[in-house]
């Protein structure tokens, strides 16, 4: 029996990503290198990326708007729209950082969205750590503040491995 699209890429992102971070960056960290991995397999698809909604039920397509509704949500739901703001912004900034350059020298989207990338984790990591459940996660959230630009980095070295690769992900049957 042959393994689902979905087992085959999360296996593949997984193998990419523990490499890239163990081997080459030297981050032996198996929680933050799992979350990276979850994280490319999540935002293959296009509706996870943009499923963050408005009051009016419309997506909330740029980081102004997430930290907008961010800023109004309480608790769990609060947590979750930071974590997706640190979530975008480390995707973007790692996978496709080419996206986020710009030709005006007074706007560098880049260094912005790294800028809310690192605040929004870091917000999200200090929301109900009393409770002794979220502490791992909240602790993850922190490093990925810390480290996001390492972060970004290794995500540029996976892509970087993945288009190499005759048999990556470009070749495997993707969630649409």
């Amino acid at each position: 029996m042959s393994a689902k699209p979905e087992q085959t890429v999360h296996r593949y992102f997984a193998g990419l990503a523990e490499n890239t971070f163990s081997s080459e960056l030297g981050v032996v960290d198996p929680p933050l290198i799992d979350y990276v991995s979850d994280l490319l397999v999540r935002f293959i698809r296009s509706d996870v990326v943009h499923r963050i909604r408005g009051v009016t039920g419309r997506p909330l397509m740029s980081i102004t708007e997430m930290l907008s509704e961010a800023k109004e949500r309480i608790g769990d739901a609060r947590r979750e729209l930071y974590r997706h703001v640190g979530d975008f912004t480390l995707f973007w900034a790692g996978v496709y950082p080419e996206a986020l350059r710009s030709n005006s020298p007074c706007h560098d989207q880049f260094s912005e969205y790294c800028a809310h990338g690192k605040l929004s984790y870091q917000i999200a990591s200090q929301i109900d750590v009393e409770n002794p459940d979220r502490l791992d996660e909240a602790l993850l959230f922190e490093r990925l503040s810390n480290q996001f630009e390492l972060c970004c980095y290794g995500l540029r070295e996976v892509r970087r491995h993945w288009e190499e690769d005759q048999d990556g992900p470009n070749h495997v049957i993707l969630i649409g």
